[in-house]
Protein backbone atom coordinates (compact mmCIF):
# COMPACT_ATOMS: atom_id res chain seq x y z
CA UNK A 1 0.00 0.00 0.00
CA UNK A 2 2.30 2.59 1.43
CA UNK A 3 5.63 2.83 3.02
CA UNK A 4 5.46 4.32 6.81
CA UNK A 5 8.73 5.62 6.27
CA UNK A 6 7.85 7.83 3.63
CA UNK A 7 5.42 9.62 5.07
CA UNK A 8 5.48 13.06 7.79
CA UNK A 9 3.94 12.23 11.07
CA UNK A 10 3.15 15.36 13.55
CA UNK A 11 5.31 16.42 16.30
CA UNK A 12 2.83 13.72 18.67
CA UNK A 13 3.43 11.46 15.94
CA UNK A 14 0.24 11.36 14.29
CA UNK A 15 -1.30 11.63 11.03
CA UNK A 16 -4.47 12.02 9.72
CA UNK A 17 -6.02 9.84 7.97
CA UNK A 18 -9.62 10.20 5.41
CA UNK A 19 -11.87 7.32 5.64
CA UNK A 20 -13.64 6.94 2.64
CA UNK A 21 -16.37 4.62 1.44
CA UNK A 22 -14.77 2.61 -1.64
CA UNK A 23 -18.32 2.20 -3.04
CA UNK A 24 -19.45 5.26 -2.92
CA UNK A 25 -17.15 7.77 -2.56
CA UNK A 26 -18.61 9.15 0.65
CA UNK A 27 -16.21 10.32 3.29
CA UNK A 28 -16.78 8.58 6.45
CA UNK A 29 -14.82 10.04 8.98
CA UNK A 30 -11.88 11.65 10.16
CA UNK A 31 -9.15 9.94 12.14
CA UNK A 32 -5.63 9.80 13.53
CA UNK A 33 -2.82 7.12 13.39
CA UNK A 34 0.23 6.02 14.32
CA UNK A 35 3.37 4.63 13.26
CA UNK A 36 1.57 1.28 15.46
CA UNK A 37 -1.99 1.59 14.00
CA UNK A 38 -0.94 2.40 10.58
CA UNK A 39 1.51 -1.01 10.85
CA UNK A 40 -1.30 -2.77 12.22
CA UNK A 41 -4.40 -1.41 9.66
CA UNK A 42 -1.97 -2.30 6.86
CA UNK A 43 -1.64 -6.32 8.02
CA UNK A 44 -4.60 -7.20 9.16
CA UNK A 45 -6.16 -4.92 6.53
CA UNK A 46 -8.95 -3.27 8.83
CA UNK A 47 -8.60 0.27 10.28
CA UNK A 48 -6.56 0.76 13.03
CA UNK A 49 -6.65 4.02 14.65
CA UNK A 50 -5.36 6.22 18.16
CA UNK A 51 -7.54 7.34 20.23
CA UNK A 52 -6.40 11.25 20.80
CA UNK A 53 -9.19 11.16 24.01
CA UNK A 54 -7.96 7.72 25.69
CA UNK A 55 -4.72 7.95 24.30
CA UNK A 56 -4.87 4.09 23.35
CA UNK A 57 -5.21 2.11 20.16
CA UNK A 58 -8.68 1.05 18.72
CA UNK A 59 -9.78 -1.18 15.95
CA UNK A 60 -13.02 0.13 14.61
CA UNK A 61 -15.44 -2.20 14.73
CA UNK A 62 -13.98 -4.13 17.69
CA UNK A 63 -16.82 -3.91 20.01
CA UNK A 64 -19.33 -2.75 17.30
CA UNK A 65 -18.94 -5.15 14.85
CA UNK A 66 -18.85 -2.14 12.00
CA UNK A 67 -15.25 -3.32 11.09
CA UNK A 68 -13.81 -1.11 8.27
CA UNK A 69 -12.27 -3.64 5.37
CA UNK A 70 -9.30 -1.40 3.74
CA UNK A 71 -9.39 -1.46 -0.03
CA UNK A 72 -6.25 0.87 -0.47
CA UNK A 73 -4.18 3.60 1.75
CA UNK A 74 -2.59 6.79 -0.21
CA UNK A 75 -1.14 9.52 0.95
CA UNK A 76 -1.41 13.33 -0.35
CA UNK A 77 1.23 14.79 -2.25
CA UNK A 78 2.96 15.70 0.76
CA UNK A 79 2.86 12.34 2.86
CA UNK A 80 1.43 14.61 5.72
CA UNK A 81 -2.27 13.26 5.24
CA UNK A 82 -3.80 9.73 4.40
CA UNK A 83 -6.51 8.41 2.52
CA UNK A 84 -7.93 5.59 3.26
CA UNK A 85 -11.02 3.96 1.46
CA UNK A 86 -12.92 1.07 2.87
CA UNK A 87 -15.71 -1.68 2.78
CA UNK A 88 -17.71 -1.18 5.86
CA UNK A 89 -19.85 -3.69 7.44
CA UNK A 90 -21.99 -1.05 9.11
CA UNK A 91 -22.61 2.50 10.18
CA UNK A 92 -18.84 4.33 10.98
CA UNK A 93 -20.09 6.87 13.41
CA UNK A 94 -20.49 5.95 16.81
CA UNK A 95 -23.82 7.75 16.95
CA UNK A 96 -25.22 4.88 14.78
CA UNK A 97 -25.24 7.45 11.68
CA UNK A 98 -23.53 6.00 8.06
CA UNK A 99 -21.31 9.17 8.09
CA UNK A 100 -19.83 11.40 10.95
CA UNK A 101 -20.37 14.14 7.99
CA UNK A 102 -24.01 15.69 7.16
CA UNK A 103 -22.64 17.22 3.69
CA UNK A 104 -19.24 16.18 3.42
CA UNK A 105 -19.05 15.17 -0.39
CA UNK A 106 -20.91 16.05 -3.65
CA UNK A 107 -22.97 12.66 -3.94
CA UNK A 108 -24.60 13.03 -0.68
CA UNK A 109 -25.91 16.79 -1.49
CA UNK A 110 -29.71 16.90 -0.87
CA UNK A 111 -30.23 18.91 -4.33
CA UNK A 112 -28.79 15.20 -5.80
CA UNK A 113 -31.12 12.39 -4.98
CA UNK A 114 -32.57 13.19 -8.10
CA UNK A 115 -29.00 12.54 -9.51
CA UNK A 116 -28.75 14.34 -12.72
CA UNK A 117 -25.37 15.78 -14.62
CA UNK A 118 -26.97 18.90 -14.55
CA UNK A 119 -27.73 19.05 -10.95
CA UNK A 120 -23.69 18.44 -10.48
CA UNK A 121 -23.03 20.99 -12.25
CA UNK A 122 -25.34 23.61 -10.04
CA UNK A 123 -24.26 21.88 -7.35
CA UNK A 124 -20.25 22.41 -8.08
CA UNK A 125 -21.73 26.22 -9.49
CA UNK A 126 -23.23 26.69 -5.75
CA UNK A 127 -20.18 25.75 -3.96
CA UNK A 128 -17.65 28.25 -5.81
CA UNK A 129 -19.86 31.04 -5.74
CA UNK A 130 -20.43 30.12 -1.61
CA UNK A 131 -17.37 28.21 -0.69
CA UNK A 132 -18.39 26.24 1.78
CA UNK A 133 -16.02 25.49 4.80
CA UNK A 134 -14.84 21.61 4.89
CA UNK A 135 -16.04 21.17 1.51
CA UNK A 136 -13.59 19.19 -0.44
CA UNK A 137 -14.93 21.12 -3.56
CA UNK A 138 -14.08 24.29 -2.21
CA UNK A 139 -10.86 23.32 -1.26
CA UNK A 140 -10.38 22.65 -5.63
CA UNK A 141 -11.58 25.75 -6.37
CA UNK A 142 -9.58 27.45 -3.64
CA UNK A 143 -6.27 25.63 -4.86
CA UNK A 144 -7.08 26.99 -8.70
CA UNK A 145 -7.04 25.36 -11.46
CA UNK A 146 -3.14 23.73 -11.16
CA UNK A 147 -4.61 21.33 -8.57
CA UNK A 148 -7.75 21.08 -10.83
CA UNK A 149 -5.95 19.91 -13.82
CA UNK A 150 -3.56 17.40 -11.39
CA UNK A 151 -6.14 15.86 -10.26
CA UNK A 152 -8.27 15.30 -13.79
CA UNK A 153 -4.65 14.16 -14.91
CA UNK A 154 -4.22 11.60 -11.56
CA UNK A 155 -7.90 10.30 -12.47
CA UNK A 156 -7.60 9.74 -15.70
CA UNK A 157 -4.54 7.50 -14.87
CA UNK A 158 -6.87 5.54 -12.64
CA UNK A 159 -9.20 5.12 -14.82
CA UNK A 160 -6.41 3.32 -17.54
CA UNK A 161 -5.12 1.33 -14.81
CA UNK A 162 -8.98 0.11 -13.67
CA UNK A 163 -9.73 -0.69 -17.39
CA UNK A 164 -6.34 -2.55 -18.41
CA UNK A 165 -6.88 -4.68 -15.38
CA UNK A 166 -10.14 -5.48 -16.79
CA UNK A 167 -11.70 -4.74 -13.04
CA UNK A 168 -15.23 -2.96 -14.03
CA UNK A 169 -16.63 -2.19 -10.50
CA UNK A 170 -12.87 0.06 -9.87
CA UNK A 171 -13.40 1.26 -13.49
CA UNK A 172 -17.00 2.65 -12.87
CA UNK A 173 -15.72 4.19 -9.38
CA UNK A 174 -12.61 5.85 -10.97
CA UNK A 175 -15.02 7.00 -14.42
CA UNK A 176 -17.10 8.71 -11.66
CA UNK A 177 -14.35 10.33 -9.91
CA UNK A 178 -12.90 11.60 -13.01
CA UNK A 179 -15.95 13.40 -14.01
CA UNK A 180 -16.44 14.60 -10.98
CA UNK A 181 -13.10 16.53 -11.72
CA UNK A 182 -13.79 17.21 -15.19
CA UNK A 183 -16.97 19.08 -14.37
CA UNK A 184 -14.84 21.04 -11.41
CA UNK A 185 -12.69 22.09 -14.42
CA UNK A 186 -15.31 23.07 -16.46
CA UNK A 187 -17.25 24.96 -13.41
CA UNK A 188 -13.98 26.87 -12.68
CA UNK A 189 -13.36 27.58 -16.80
CA UNK A 190 -17.10 29.15 -16.83
CA UNK A 191 -17.15 26.31 -19.87
CA UNK A 192 -21.18 25.69 -19.37
CA UNK A 193 -22.53 21.81 -20.20
CA UNK A 194 -24.53 23.19 -23.22
CA UNK A 195 -20.96 24.11 -24.88
CA UNK A 196 -19.66 20.69 -24.31
CA UNK A 197 -23.57 19.46 -26.13
CA UNK A 198 -23.25 21.54 -28.66
CA UNK A 199 -19.81 20.18 -29.90
CA UNK A 200 -20.60 16.73 -29.25
CA UNK A 201 -24.19 17.75 -31.67
CA UNK A 202 -22.08 19.17 -34.20
CA UNK A 203 -19.77 15.90 -35.14
CA UNK A 204 -22.76 13.89 -37.29
CA UNK A 205 -20.38 11.42 -38.12
CA UNK A 206 -19.17 10.16 -34.59
CA UNK A 207 -16.28 7.60 -36.29
CA UNK A 208 -14.97 10.00 -37.98
CA UNK A 209 -11.09 11.29 -36.87
CA UNK A 210 -11.63 15.11 -36.76
CA UNK A 211 -7.79 15.52 -35.03
CA UNK A 212 -6.17 13.33 -36.88
CA UNK A 213 -7.64 14.46 -40.28
CA UNK A 214 -6.68 18.16 -39.40
CA UNK A 215 -2.91 17.20 -39.00
CA UNK A 216 -2.69 15.46 -42.47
Amino acid sequence: MINPDELKFDERGLIPAIVQDALTGRVLTLAYMNRESLEISMKEKKTCFWSRSRQELWLKGETSGNYQHIVSITADCDKDALLVRVEKDGPACHLGNESCFWDNTVWESPELADFTIDNLYSMLEGRKEEMPEGSYTSYLFEKGIDKILKKVGEESTEVIIAAKADDRAETVYEIADLAYHIMVMMVNMGIPLDEVRKELASRHIIDKKVKQEKMV
